[in-house]
């Protein structure tokens, strides 16, 4: 599974934290996330991530990997202090939800989430991305 990482600045530390938790699991998988939050993840667990650009280019780059069908789970730790996300961040949730994109915005959520990667309960991207893929080439 292709698992997405974004952490506002605020989030960080937690996002580090989590990752130090669950590195068994998302050991297992590939990671991807913006340039800072992939570099103090990185740093501090040891855990292998492909790091995008910083702050929106990160944001945007992997929305477009949502759209391609190419990310298998999203957890974004997310200030709710901050007034409103910005267009690249809106742009990337929506996309999760167009996508049928497991998505989860706080530690409580990414914590179920990533139980249920452990357990094999989202087993079922597999078959959605063959059945996508399928349905593209059989158009032309």
């Amino acid at each position: 599974m292709n698992i997405a990482l974004l952490a506002h600045d605020k989030k960080k530390e937690l996002m580090v934290q989590f990752c130090i938790a669950y590195s068994g699991i998302l050991a297992k998988h590939s990671i991807c996330a913006t340039a800072t939050t992939g570099k103090v993840v990185s740093d501090t667990t040891g855990l292998n991530v492909h790091r995008f650009l910083e702050g929106r280019g990160g944001a945007e780059q992997i929305s477009s990997r949502v759209a391609y069908d190419e990310i298998d789970l999203l957890l974004f730790f997310r200030d709710p202090s901050q007034a409103q996300l910005d267009d690249a961040e809106e742009t990337l949730l929506r996309l999760c939800d167009m996508h049928h994109v497991p998505c989860a915005t706080n530690i409580a959520t990414a914590e179920v989430l990533v139980c249920a990667l452990g357990r094999g309960d989202l087993d079922w991207r597999e078959v959605y991305h063959t059945e996508n893929r399928d349905r593209t080439f059989n158009m032309f």
